[in-house]
Parts: structure tokens; sequence; C-alpha cells
């Protein structure tokens, strides 16, 4: 693949959630030709509401935002907690049983966000996602509360820090030929569809090139 697109997310992020339809909407219109994947970005407290009130206030914000007819549940949050460590790790630990692709964690993101369940408990996530699954209770559990899989989602994060942004989602559009794009907090298609277009026909004309005049001189 001659790009690949990666989006660092965090599992329960109202942004992200509303960004879903553009994430499917890319990897349907660009199949076989872009490799799509995604990285936990965990949430630490600088960007997390301090109440429900606060949390219904951006709630009510972002789906003004997006035109949406319902708004987002708030009954899953829970104030006390100073990450959603449950659910992140949960969607990172399906990983390890081939799901690489979005269900769990889409399944993880609307108990929490469409049907208010608490998602920070670890045995709900760990139920949610074991029925998304289809994996054994037990086994996702003890994948997703290891030390690897903690490891990971924490690497994955310092990732999406060392981009020096701060807005999830945030999508990195990487080309073989060395290109990068950075789109933090955007989510609608029509600019990320722009440029991967661009990028795509650049990573062509670099592959006409090669094929008339073959690599660089070594000197």
């Amino acid at each position: 693949m001659p790009i690949t697109v990666t989006d660092y997310l965090e599992v329960v992020s109202s942004w992200c959630f509303w960004s879903e339809p553009t994430w499917a909407e890319l990897k349907k219109r660009y199949e076989g030709r872009v490799k799509f994947q995604w990285k936990i970005a965990l949430m630490d407290p600088s960007g997390l509401p301090t109440s429900r009130e606060q949390e219904q206030w951006f709630y009510r914000r972002s789906g003004m935002m997006m035109r949406s007819p319902f708004m987002l549940n708030t009954d899953w949050y829970d104030p006390s907690l100073p990450e959603w460590l449950a659910p992140n790790c949960v969607a990172e630990a399906a990983k390890d049983f081939g799901f690489t692709d979005d269900r769990v964690r889409l399944a993880l993101a609307h108990a929490a966000l469409r049907e208010g369940k608490t998602i920070g408990d670890w045995d709900v996530a760990v139920e949610v996602g074991a029925e998304a699954g289809g994996i054994d209770p037990g086994e996702l559990r003890k994948h997703a509360k290891s030390s690897k899989t903690e490891k990971r989602i924490r690497a994955s994060t310092a990732e999406f820090h060392a981009l020096q942004i701060t807005q999830r989602p945030a999508f990195v559009i990487d080309t073989a030929i060395g290109d990068r794009a950075i789109f933090s907090g955007v989510v609608k298609l029509e600019p990320l569809a722009a440029t991967i277009d661009a990028m795509l026909d650049d990573a062509a004309a670099y592959a006409t090139h090669k094929a008339h005049f073959g690599d660089p001189p070594a000197k």
C-alpha cells in the first residue's frame, strides 16, 4: 500500500464517535488502495470533563455541530476516573483475537455514548467487548488487564503526543514516498478525501517515473 491512514482515537470520546461515518466512508472509498489502522490515544484529566453537567454541555455543542437528531447519553460518565482505561484496553486487547477492524471498539463506544452503560467498569467493558467479538470473556479480560496491553496503549498515546497535537481523532496520512499530512480534530470527509486523492496521485507519479528511469544514481 503506498498510503497508510492512522486514526488516533479515544474509544469513549464524543468527537471520535462523530467521526466514525467519515472513517467508514474513507475505508469504503479507498479499499484496496489505502491501508487503514487505528491506535489508542488516551485522554488525560486535562482533556476530560469534570462533571456530568459539563459533559452534557459538550455533547450539546458537538451534537449541534454535527446536526445530530439525537443527543449522546451521559449516564456512563464517572467523574472519579482520571482516565478511561477499561474500554480502551478492551478494544486494544481484541486485536489479540484478530479484531483489528472497528467492530469491538464501536460496540464499546455505542454502549457508553448511546446506551449510557458504565463502560469505565471493567466488568461492563469486557462484557460488551466479548459479545461484540464473540470472544471468551475470561480470555478477553486476561488480555485487557495485562501489562502488555496497557504498555501498547501508553506507547500509542505517546506517539500521539509526539505529533504535538491535542485533538482526537487525529488522522495521520503517510505515503511510501515520505509525505505526511496530519488532521487533528477534523472529522469532515471532504478535506481528508481531497488530501488522500492528491497523495495517491503523487505516489502514482513517483511509480511512473521509477518505471521509466529506475532508482536514482548512487552519486
